[in-house]
C-alpha cells in the first residue's frame, strides 16, 4: 500500500457516482474511467485491520485467485489516505452479472443448468481451499464468457489444501443468512444444486448433512 494525499485522491475519485455510504461516509465508487474504488474504515484503534489492512487483503486475494484460475476484479493499486483515516483498493471490475440480477429473469430463474454450475462452482472454490464468508448470489458473477467469478473479496481465507469438511459446512451456514436466494438453490428440494456440488467435491458426502446446512435457512 501506498499513501496517498488528500488531494490526489480528491482528483483521483472527482465526479465519481456514489454507489455504497453509510453513516460514516462514501463506501464504494464508480469512478469516470468505469474502474472502482472501495474505501475500508478501520472501526476499532486495535484490530487486525491495523496490521493487515481490508485494502491489501483484498489485493491479496485477488492474486491468489487469479492464480487459481477463478474470475474475480483486476487490483490497480491500493492506498492509504491518513486525511480521512481510510483504506482504500483501486480496481477494474469484474465484468457480467450477479446471479442475482440474473435469476430476476424468470428464464434463467428455471435454467437447471444455471444451478449445477454454481454447485460445481462452489464445489471447486472448496477443492481450492477457498474459504469465502460473504458466498452469496450478490457476490458472485456469471461473466461474458458464461464463466462463474467472486466479486467483494476482501474477507476471504485461502488455504493450500481442500477445505476441511467443517469449514465447507460452515460456508453454507452463512448462505443461511440470505433468505432471497433459497427459493432458486433449493428448487426441486435442492437437489440439482447439491447433486451437482457432491459430484465435484473431493469428500464424501451425505446428502442429508449438506441439506441441513442450507435448507433449514428457509425456516429461519
Amino acid at each position: 500500500m501506498r499513501a496517498l494525499a488528500y488531494s490526489d485522491y480528491q482528483a483521483l475519485r472527482r465526479d465519481a457516482e456514489v454507489i455504497e455510504a453509510d453513516f460514516f461516509g462514501d463506501k464504494v465508487l464508480r469512478l469516470t474511467d468505469g474502474n472502482y474504488m472501495k474505501l475500508f474504515r478501520r472501526k476499532r484503534l486495535i484490530s487486525s485491520a491495523a496490521l493487515y489492512p481490508y485494502a491489501k487483503r483484498f489485493a491479496n486475494n485477488a492474486l491468489t485467485l487469479r492464480k487459481r484460475g477463478i474470475a474475480c476484479p483486476e487490483v490497480l493499486d491500493t492506498y492509504r489516505v491518513a486525511d480521512i483515516a481510510r483504506d482504500v483498493v483501486h480496481y477494474q471490475p469484474l465484468p457480467g452479472q450477479t446471479l442475482r440480477q440474473l435469476i430476476a429473469e424468470p428464464a434463467r430463474f428455471n435454467d437447471p443448468a444455471l444451478i449445477r454450475q454454481f454447485g460445481r462452482f462452489v464445489a471447486e472454490l472448496h477443492n481450492q481451499g477457498i474459504y469465502f464468508r460473504s458466498l452469496h448470489l450478490g457476490n458472485v458473477v456469471m461473466t461474458p464468457e458464461n464463466q462463474l467469478g467472486l466479486i467483494d473479496i476482501a474477507d476471504m481465507k485461502t488455504l493450500r489444501r481442500p477445505l476441511r469438511r467443517n469449514l465447507c459446512l460452515r460456508n453454507f451456514q452463512h448462505m443461511r443468512r440470505y433468505k432471497s436466494d433459497h427459493a432458486w438453490l433449493l428448487q426441486k428440494d435442492g437437489d440439482l444444486f447439491f447433486e451437482s456440488y457432491i459430484e465435484h467435491s473431493k469428500h464424501v458426502w451425505k446428502r442429508q448433512i449438506l441439506t441441513e446446512q442450507l435448507a433449514l435457512a428457509g425456516q429461519a
